[in-house]
């Protein structure tokens, strides 16, 4: 079934088109991925697709009975609603009901409270509101009577994606979900969106997520949908053998218009009317060959200064905010080469320590001592501060005329600026007319510009590209000063950082030595191995009065009960897992929440039974 039809959709910005000619479509249980550089109009067509903007040409169809629910980059709400009352507001069925049900009790309208009882029980609605709030804690809201003007930006987007999910439409369409959300959070959202079976329709620069929750790949390049069935490990394998075809074809048809021109050129004027047809044939080769172009790449390659033996020393660093700790008793002494990355869910204070590093915030206790010689270069995520009507070459010369490159040329600031993908049309243009993510790639170059040998990145990859995401990666990956970045996003992560800063909670920081992956993987590890502490019976140590009592001798019948028992009670283990993750799962109807959680209680005390005979055995061994 075809739950979306576009043809041939075009989006005009009246000095040139951002997209043309566009034609595809999503079938029911598809999870497709929409990528392509900034600027090349993803957001446009999503806000197409969702019907918030008309198309200027072209044709786009949703099926009529199925219902759908759209996530954007800048979700609309009211802000004197609570969080709740904003989830309540859903088209939901059980959302209405419910606000009706309680409604009719507000007014005491017993025929209201009997017909909206009945509507709740048939849509097995009765836990709705548990099941709001769980998603609500998952994505990290637990203040349920906020406003939501009172909430950060990020927070208001997490509210906004946890109603589209409560609503379950049958397709959900998503413009970069991922953003705000801190890396448990993501995971959970990739987790619920590859196991539900909804039809998704997204745009994401997160490869991980791309790589486990979509089964379909669509790229938007120079106004042209290429289709890849599979995920994005195969869409890579798949477009390099397509970029190799098109640069053996790009090179034929060069050679051909190399010929085709000597001829042009050797041809009378007068004769206008000497094969016409091949002199149209000659334009069209002309067109289609200065038409294409290897794709962009982005140049990285700036002189950092001289870096001395004495870098950045965090001493014994507090700090507190009302009641709540933020950093408790954290020292690090930084190290040539350090490439450290920052992790920990949103709130904990990752922004607030790289603060302190860079004398924004002061410690209440400790403090952090920098070398004579350290020249930090910070990337905020808050960082986007820009004169709309400026052009962007007039802000970058604000900072330098002349850029210092790493293999020591001077360059002006305009070569610099195509070096970062913005041709000279796009420098004298104002800033207002760049996309969010060019705006992020201005902001990083004017930091890099400065040549600081201590960069921080705050939530660098925010907005960007997937293409300007490799090549950040490859030059941070060479960079040669030290390296202290934030990020949501874990294949960048795990590319550019071997060593990590865990914010646990209560102003713990983990001083973890490696990448994202690699404490994750100790995480699950030393979890399970408390687990396994907790769930074994304590070996009692015998007194010397009991050692030198003789034992009691097992019998047959004691040695197969105590063999049975080991297996018994790892079967039991395994069923309190299963029994607790379906709990959690937030998807069962009531009478299967009571019956799952009699299930789990039998469960546990017969576990506890059998590890207490375990141990009685087990002094007889």
């Amino acid at each position: 079934m075809n739950y979306l039809s576009a043809e041939n959709l075009g989006r005009n910005l009246g000095e040139r088109w951002l997209f043309k000619n566009l034609s595809f479509g999503v079938l029911q249980g598809e999870k497709v991925a929409l990528i392509g550089t900034n600027g090349c109009g993803k957001s446009s067509l999503m806000d197409v697709i969702a019907g918030l903007i008309p198309a200027d040409e072209g044709v786009m169809s949703i099926r009529k009975e199925i219902k759908v629910g759209y996530l954007n980059q800048s979700p609309h709400f009211l802000k004197t609603n609570t969080v709740l009352e904003t989830i309540f507001a859903s088209k939901n069925p059980i959302a209405e009901a419910i606000k009706n049900y309680e409604n009719a009790i507000l007014h005491d309208d017993l025929d209201g409270i009997s017909k909206y009882t009945e509507i709740i029980t048939e849509l097995e609605g009765w836990d709705f509101e548990s099941k709001v709030k769980q998603i609500l804690g998952k994505l990290d809201v637990h203040d349920f009577d906020k406003l939501m003007g009172e909430l950060s930006g990020g927070q208001q987007k997490r509210v906004t994606l946890a109603k589209v999910l409560i609503e379950e439409p049958d397709f959900l369409i998503l413009d970069e979900p991922t953003n705000h959300l801190d890396l448990d959070t993501i995971e959970w959202l990739e987790n619920h969106l590859s196991s539900s079976n909804t039809t998704l329709f997204l745009v994401t620069h997160d490869r991980y997520f791309l790589d486990k929750v979509c089964n379909r790949i669509m790229e938007l390049v120079d106004s042209k949908m290429h289709r890849y069935v599979g995920n994005y490990a195969y869409f890579l394998e798949k477009k390099a053998e397509r970029a190799e075809i098109e640069a053996v074809t790009l090179e034929k048809d060069k050679s051909l218009l190399k010929k085709e021109l000597e001829w042009m050129r050797r041809q009378p004027k007068a004769r206008t009317h000497k094969a016409t047809y091949r002199e149209n044939a000659f334009y069209d080769l002309k067109e289609r060959t200065s038409g294409k172009r290897n794709e962009d790449k982005l140049e990285l390659s700036v002189k950092s200064e001289r870096i001395g033996n004495k870098i950045i020393e965090i001493q014994h660093v507090s700090k507190s905010f009302k009641d709540k700790v933020i950093v408790k008793e954290f020292s690090y002494t930084f190290k040539k080469g350090d490439r450290i990355g920052i992790v920990g869910k949103n709130g904990m204070g990752k922004s607030t320590l790289l603060g302190m590093i860079n004398s924004e915030i002061k410690p209440d206790i400790g403090k952090v001592v920098k070398g004579e010689t350290i020249k930090i270069g910070y990337y905020k995520q808050d960082g986007l501060v820009f004169d709309p009507e400026q052009k962007v070459i007039e802000n970058v010369r604000e900072v330098a005329e002349f850029i210092k490159m790493g293999d020591g040329r001077e360059i002006s600031a305009s070569a610099f600026l195509t070096l970062f993908l913005f041709p000279p049309a796009t420098q004298y243009a104002q800033i207002s007319k760049l996309s969010g993510g060019e705006k992020r790639r201005l902001q990083l170059l004017k930091v890099l510009i400065e040549n600081p040998n201590f960069l921080i990145l705050d939530e660098p990859t925010n907005d960007l590209d997937i293409a300007t995401l490799n090549v950040l990666e490859e030059f941070l990956m060479s960079y040669g000063g030290c390296l202290l970045v934030v990020s949501h996003d874990r294949y960048f992560l795990d590319r550019i950082v071997d060593h990590t800063f865990a914010f646990e909670g209560d102003g713990v920081i983990k001083d973890f030595p490696g990448n994202y992956t690699d404490y994750r993987i100790w995480q699950e590890e030393n979890a399970k191995e408390q687990k396994k502490a907790k769930s074994q019976p304590i070996a009692i140590e015998a007194s010397p009065e009991k050692e030198a009592a003789p034992k009691k001798k097992f019998s047959f019948k004691e040695k197969m009960e105590f063999e049975s028992l080991e297996k018994e009670i790892e079967i039991l283990e395994k069923t309190k897992i299963d029994l607790t993750e379906k709990l959690s799962s937030g998807s069962l109807p009531f009478d299967e929440i009571a019956e799952i959680s009699k299930k789990l209680e039998e469960t546990v005390e017969n576990l506890e039974e059998k590890e207490l005979r375990w141990l009685e055995l087990s002094e007889m061994v």
